[in-house]
């Protein structure tokens, strides 16, 4: 397995299955032109089987933390490490970029996705809430 960061439009579109929807491409450039934004691509013999993002976020008192934005594995791979190859890549990225923390944020009945991040050394904070808003565009 090879984890590559990915700074052309053309991966993410190449890898595009690995996403939740098919990556657009100005958002793609967009995210990709931000030194904060991180994208890591795993692959299999040439063959992109995860991905990761990261968002590097800086606030006063707290410093420079990494958010791990997104996490999917293609589902032929699945078990074989690659999520958590991939998770430990970007904490490895985080703490090169100066970063003091790593953090994400998942459903709790999301069970891969919790022994994932659980084996790639992730804790889970206790009695955290998550709060949504919708930013509709008129």
């Amino acid at each position: 397995m090879e984890i590559r960061r990915i700074a052309q439009a053309e991966a993410v579109e190449a890898a595009g299955n690995l996403f939740d929807a098919v990556p657009g491409r100005r958002a793609t450039e967009r995210f990709l032109a931000d030194e904060r934004h991180h994208l890591l691509i795993a692959y299999v013999d040439d063959i992109p089987a995860g991905m990761v993002t990261g968002v590097e976020m800086t606030h006063p008192d707290k410093g420079t933390e990494m958010f791990l934005y997104e996490l999917g594995v293609e589902e032929s791979f699945r078990g074989r490490g690659v999520g958590r190859a991939l998770v430990s890549a970007l904490e490895d990225l985080s703490r090169a970029r100066g970063c003091h923390g790593m953090w994400t944020v998942t459903e709790g009945d999301n069970v891969a996705a919790l022994a994932t991040y659980r084996r790639a050394g992730g804790v889970p904070e206790a009695d955290q809430v998550v709060c949504a808003w919708t930013c509709e565009q008129p």
